[in-house]
């Protein structure tokens, strides 16, 4: 049985706590089910769609921050060519890891716990 996104992505923040507690860290929470007049009120509140899931706001190796894009184990990102798949939010999302590994963070895609486990600890090693 594969686990749930949500179920992922509060395992890799408790990892975080355990692992490394006096790491700074937050959630994006556009994954979140909330209310309609509550989405509408967090759209306005962040630059753009496909923001990372979980973001590390700790220099290490010459970078401002981690930033976790968090995809269940069965998620395909890339094709076996190398191409990312055809897939709008994904595309969204991987332009705007695009985006932050330009601008001297480091941010990825996810693919599971011990995908994101680790980045994280080769992030913090």
């Amino acid at each position: 049985m594969v686990a749930k996104e949500q179920d992922i992505h509060i395992a890799i923040c408790e990892y975080i706590k355990l692992q490394y507690p006096n790491a700074i860290f937050t959630s994006e929470s556009s994954g979140l089910r909330v209310s309609m007049y509550q989405a509408k009120l967090l759209k306005k509140m962040r630059s753009s769609a496909g923001l990372p899931d979980i973001l590390i706001l700790e220099p290490r190796k010459n970078r401002y921050g981690l930033f976790l894009e968090v995809k269940k184990d069965d998620v395909v990102i890339y094709k076996k060519d190398g191409d990312l798949v055809s897939n709008e939010h994904i595309a969204e999302q991987e332009e705007i890891i695009h985006r932050l590994n330009q601008r001297g963070y480091l941010a990825s895609f996810v693919i599971g716990f011990e995908d994101a486990k680790s980045l994280i600890d080769y992030y913090f090693s």
